[in-house]
C-alpha cells in the first residue's frame, strides 16, 4: 500500500485524535486507525499520516441490467443500467448476499479498471441512461463515485447510489449532489437487528432517508430484504411502514425481497412468498402508495397501479415490462394521474437482459 499507487488518493473527512491515532469521519462507524491501519470497509486507511481511499479507479466488475433490478420501478422504466461496485462494506451483516464482493479483503476482486471517463464513455456506447454503484456500497468509494456521476451526467447520463444509507451528515451532503437516484436498503426496523447482525445502527439509516426525501432532488426508493424470523414479524413491518408513510410519505416506493441462505446465515430457510405478499398486504394497508416484491416471480407484486383509478399502469415479470400505460412523462393513460417518480419518455426496451462486461474499461470491453 502505497500513495504512489495509482489508485491510492487522498480524502478530506477526517481528523486527528489527542492520542495520535486519526479518525474517519466517512461513516458513524468512525474507525480510528494508527499508521498502516485499515478501517473496517477495508478500502480506507491511513497511509502517510493522512486517510486515503486504495480503490479509485478499480472495480470487481461491471454488468448492464434492467434499473429495475436495483431495484428502482419509478426511474427511467425499462431503462438500462451499467453497474459496477468496488470491494469491501462499513456494515458487516451476517447475511450479506453479496459477501463474496463486499467482504473481500482480496487485490484480486478488484481486476477491472476504469476511469470515470471510461465509464461514461462505455456506458454512452451501450445505450445506458444510468450507472449504478452497487454491489458493495458506494459509501466507501464516494470520491471514486462521484466523479464517475459528474462524467456522466456530461453525457446526459444519470447516476444511482445503491446503498445502506450508513453516512455521516458532511460527505454524505457533498456525495448525493452528484447523485439523480437512490435505493436504500432499510435492513430491519430494529435497532437490536442493526446492533448483533449488521454491526450499525437503525437511526443512522433513517437520518439518510429522511435527508435524502427531504432535502435533496434524489429519486429515493427502499428496500427490505425480509428474514425469516428476525425481521419479518408483522408489528416490524407495520412499524416500518407507518414510519415511512409519516416520515417520508405515501409516494416512497418500497420493495420487500426475498433472503436466499449465505455468508454466515446459512441456517435459515429463504423467505416463502407468502410472506412477501403479507408484507405488502400490510404496507398497502399503512397507505403507502407502491409496495412490489422482489426475488420471487409475483406479477402482483411486481405491477404498478394507478392511485387515481387503480388501473394496472405498468405490469412487471421479473425485470421485463409486460404492459406499460404512462405517458412520456409518467401519467397514466387511462385517468391522467401523475405518478411519482423519475419519467423521461417512453419506456426503456432492454428487458431481462444482463450484459457482463470482460475486461478492463480502458482497454475496450467484450
Amino acid at each position: 500500500m502505497s500513495c504512489d499507487d495509482l489508485f491510492t488518493t487522498a480524502t478530506k473527512y477526517w481528523h486527528r485524535l489527542d492520542d495520535g491515532r486519526i479518525q474517519c469521519d466517512v461513516c458513524p462507524r468512525a474507525c480510528k486507525l494508527h499508521e498502516g491501519q485499515r478501517g473496517l470497509c477495508f478500502v480506507r486507511a491511513r497511509l502517510d499520516d493522512q486517510i486515503v481511499l486504495t480503490s479509485y479507479g478499480r472495480s470487481s466488475g461491471f454488468c448492464v441490467d434492467p434499473v429495475e433490478k436495483k431495484p428502482l420501478n419509478h426511474f427511467l422504466p425499462g431503462s438500462a443500467v451499467l453497474s459496477f461496485g468496488t470491494a469491501g462494506c462499513n456494515l458487516a451483516c451476517r447475511f450479506c448476499q453479496n459477501w463474496d464482493i463486499s467482504k473481500s479483503r482480496e487485490v484480486d476482486t478488484l481486476a477491472s479498471r476504469a476511469t470515470p471517463d471510461d465509464i461514461a464513455r462505455i456506458a454512452d456506447e451501450l445505450g445506458c441512461r444510468s450507472v449504478a454503484f452497487t454491489y458493495n456500497d458506494p459509501t466507501i468509494f464516494w470520491e471514486y463515485a462521484a466523479d464517475v456521476a459528474d462524467a456522466c451526467h456530461q453525457r446526459g447520463i444519470k447516476a444511482i447510489s445503491v446503498t445502506a444509507g450508513y453516512m455521516c451528515a458532511a460527505p454524505r451532503a457533498e456525495f448525493y449532489r452528484h447523485i439523480d437516484a437512490a435505493n436504500v436498503d432499510l435492513k430491519a426496523f430494529s435497532e437490536d437487528f442493526y446492533r448483533t447482525i449488521c454491526v450499525g445502527h437503525l437511526h443512522d439509516v433513517l437520518d439518510t432517508v429522511v435527508y435524502l426525501r427531504h432535502e435533496t432532488d434524489v429519486w429515493l426508493e427502499i428496500t427490505t430484504l425480509l428474514i425469516p424470523g428476525r425481521n419479518d414479524a408483522d408489528a416490524e413491518i407495520s412499524a416500518e411502514c407507518e414510519w415511512i408513510r409519516d416520515n417520508l410519505g405515501v409516494d416512497v416506493p418500497v420493495h420487500f425481497t426475498a433472503f436466499h441462505p449465505d455468508y454466515k446465515m446459512t441456517d435459515i430457510a429463504p423467505t416463502p412468498p407468502a410472506s412477501l405478499t403479507r408484507a405488502r398486504d400490510i404496507a398497502l394497508g399503512e397507505g403507502l402508495r407502491f409496495v412490489y416484491t422482489g426475488n420471487v416471480h409475483d406479477t402482483e407484486g411486481g405491477t404498478t397501479f394507478c392511485p387515481g383509478c387503480g388501473a394496472a399502469v405498468v405490469v412487471r415479470d421479473w425485470y421485463a415490462l409486460r404492459r406499460y400505460a404512462l405517458t412520456d412523462d409518467g401519467r397514466c393513460q387511462v385517468c391522467g394521474w401523475r405518478l411519482a417518480g423519475v419519467y423521461d419518455g417512453p419506456a426503456g426496451r432492454w428487458g431481462r437482459r444482463r450484459l457482463p462486461l470482460l475486461g478492463n474499461l480502458s482497454g475496450g470491453v467484450k
